[in-house]
């Protein structure tokens, strides 16, 4: 009964999700954050692509965990509150602006480690607030498609 239950259970961060793997904001993703990369540090072009395609590996494979995570957690505790106060369902206005806030912001606290810890790039918070930025264009992109191609699967 109760994996029938959660197989039922739909949240905007799982609807994000399957947009955050979709072709244009995985290459725009690479394209933007390559330039980050670049200017923020002190590593080689060559590195810079390796560092780039390290991070979004592993932003792609925890934050495929972590982004539904803090999906349901907000549904949990802010979502149902404001739910029952405002009288809103799940998919409202401000669920959805959460879901791109921790959205961005899961991808930029693990691609941001993976500068620091797996490349030795420092100071964290500066590297930190522009992956914020940069994860912004491809959170950005994938929510677009979500309001402009609703259907796709």
């Amino acid at each position: 009964m109760l994996p029938r239950l959660i197989a039922d259970l739909i949240w905007p961060a799982l609807f994000l999700e399957q947009r955050l793997f979709s072709f244009w904001p995985i290459v725009l993703g690479l394209v933007v954050e390559f330039f980050f990369v670049r200017h923020l540090t002190n590593l080689s072009l060559w590195r810079c692509l390796l560092a780039d395609v390290t991070m979004n590996a592993v932003s792609a494979l925890l934050g495929a965990v972590f982004i539904p995570l803090a999906g349901i957690a907000w549904e949990i505790f802010p979502g149902l509150i404001l739910s029952q106060v405002f009288h809103l369902g799940t998919f409202n206005p401000g669920t959805w602006a959460a879901t791109f806030l921790f959205s961005v912001l899961v991808s930029a606290v693990l691609e941001s480690l993976v500068l620091y810890y797996g490349f030795k790039q420092q100071p964290f918070r500066r590297i930190f607030w522009w992956m914020c930025a940069a994860n912004s264009c491809s959170v950005g992109l994938a929510f677009v498609s979500l309001f402009a191609y609703p259907s796709q699967h």
